[in-house]
C-alpha cells in the first residue's frame, strides 16, 4: 500500500505541490498554528533523502573535482548573481530582490536524483554534488544572504546557521551513518516505507509556509504577474544555462545530465522556511512560486536530455 501511495505522490508531484500552495493560502490561519512542525518535518525529509548516500560519494570529488566545484559555483554564485540582477532591474523593491536571491541560493534538491536516473545520468556524481552542497550550505547560504540583505534588513546569521545545521546537515550525517553502519540494510528495510511520508511532509511544509504569502495573493495585480513571470524566467534559465554548459563543456552525457539536474533543481522547501523565518513575509513570494514550475520544467528538460542521449548512442 505504501509503495502505491509513493508512486501516486511521485507521479502527481507537479500537481500536488501547487495544490498544497493553494490550500495553504486558503487555510492561512491553520498554517500559522502549525509553523512549529516545519523544522522537524524538514529534518525528517532530509534524513529520508540521505539514507541512500554513502561516505564514498564524497570520494567522487577526486574523479570530478572541477565539475563538482563548477556545480557549486553555478548554484551559489552564477545563479544568485543572475537572479539579483534580473530582480533589481525589474522591481524597485529590496524585499523581492532578496526573495529571488533566496529562491536560487538554496542547496540543490535531493529530488534531482529521480530525474538524473530517468535521464541515464551519472548517479554517483549527482549524489556527490548533493552531499557536498548540502554540507556546505550552512556556510554559503548565510554569507550570500547577509551580503544581499545589506544594512536595510537585519539577518540573524548565527540563528540561520544553527537552523541549517538542524534541518539539513545533522539529518544528512545521520542518514549517511545509518546507511554505513548497517551496510545498507536500514535503507533497504525502511527507505521505501519512509518515501511517501517524506513527500507528504514536503506538501505539508509548502502548505504551512504558503500561509505567509496569503495577504499578497488576495489581490491579483500586475506586480504579482511580474513576480510569477520572473520566477519562471529564472527557473527556465537555470536549466537552460546548465544544459548549454553540459552540451558544450561536458561531452559525456551521463555527467552532463547530473550537472543539469543538480544545477536546475533547488531545495525550495528549505528556501521557503528561511524566507518566512528570517525575513518579512513578502520575501517568500518568489520562493514559494518557484514550486509551481520546478517539476514541470524537470520533465520538459528530461525530454531534451533523453533525445541527446539517443542521438549520441546512434552517432
Amino acid at each position: 500500500m505504501l509503495d502505491k501511495l509513493n508512486l501516486f505522490l511521485q507521479k502527481y508531484i507537479a500537481v500536488l505541490t501547487p495544490l498544497s500552495l493553494v490550500l495553504g493560502v486558503i487555510f492561512e490561519h491553520v498554517g500559522h498554528q502549525l509553523l512549529f512542525l516545519v523544522t522537524w518535518m524538514f529534518a525528517f525529509m532530509t534524513f529520508s533523502g540521505s539514507l541512500n548516500m554513502q561516505v564514498k560519494d564524497i570520494h567522487v570529488f577526486k574523479k570530478h573535482p572541477y565539475l563538482i566545484l563548477g556545480s557549486i559555483l553555478f548554484l551559489h554564485l552564477l545563479m544568485p548573481l543572475w537572479a539579483y540582477f534580473l530582480a533589481s532591474a525589474t522591481f524597485n523593491d529590496h524585499l523581492l530582490t532578496i526573495g529571488f536571491t533566496v529562491f536560487v541560493a538554496v542547496p540543490t534538491g535531493v529530488t534531482s536524483m529521480i530525474w538524473i536516473h530517468i535521464c541515464k545520468g551519472n548517479m554517483p556524481l549527482g549524489l556527490s554534488i548533493i552531499l557536498i552542497d548540502t554540507l556546505l550550505a550552512p556556510l554559503l547560504m548565510p554569507l550570500l544572504l547577509f551580503i544581499v540583505s545589506g544594512e536595510k534588513i537585519e539577518l540573524d546569521a548565527a540563528a540561520l546557521i544553527v537552523d541549517l545545521l538542524l534541518m539539513i546537515v545533522l539529518p544528512t550525517v545521520a542518514g549517511v551513518l545509518a546507511n554505513e553502519l548497517t551496510k545498507g540494510a536500514l535503507p533497504r528495510k525502511i527507505g521505501k516505507k519512509l518515501a511517501p511520508f517524506s513527500k507528504l511532509c514536503l506538501f505539508s511544509v509548502v502548505a504551512i509556509n504558503s500561509s505567509a504569502i496569503a495577504p499578497y495573493l488576495k489581490t491579483i495585480n500586475w506586480q504579482l504577474a511580474k513576480v510569477l513571470l520572473l520566477v519562471l524566467i529564472i527557473a527556465v534559465s537555470g536549466y537552460l544555462f546548465a544544459l548549454l554548459i553540459g552540451r558544450y563543456m561536458i561531452k559525456d552525457h551521463a555527467r552532463a545530465a547530473a550537472f543539469v539536474y543538480t544545477g536546475g533543481m533547488r531545495n525550495i522547501a528549505l528556501g521557503v522556511i528561511v524566507a518566512t523565518t528570517y525575513f518579512p513575509s513578502k520575501v517568500a513570494m518568489p520562493v514559494v512560486f518557484g514550486m509551481l514550475f520546478q517539476q514541470v520544467l524537470a520533465s520538459l528538460f528530461s525530454k531534451l536530455l533523453l533525445k541527446r542521449a539517443h542521438n549520441a548512442s546512434h552517432a
